[in-house]
């Protein structure tokens, strides 16, 4: 258990803020699994019109750190990729 005052708010922070990140990391993966069942269903109509918010969702992942900004957007071009080979 933590003694000092400052540890025990960082303490409280950190509870905190765990629970922000793994609320904005869970949003993020539904999203993406959307985007990809769509894919895999072949609903190329629906995939473009979900895919916006997919790649809000990364964004901000990699805004809040919650992800790397580089990993972000290797997730969004695939995605992406997969959307547009639907089509093709």
């Amino acid at each position: 258990m933590a003694h000092s005052n400052q540890a025990q708010k960082r303490i409280r922070q950190n509870s905190k803020r765990q629970l922000h990140n793994k609320a904005v990391a869970s949003r993020m993966r539904t999203e993406v699994k959307r985007i990809e069942a769509l894919v895999a269903s072949g609903d190329q109509a629906g995939a473009q019109e979900r895919l916006p918010l997919a790649m809000k969702y990364l964004d901000k992942a990699a805004k809040h750190h919650v992800i790397h900004p580089n990993a972000a957007s290797r997730k969004i071009g695939r995605l992406v990729k997969a959307v547009a080979r639907i089509g093709g």
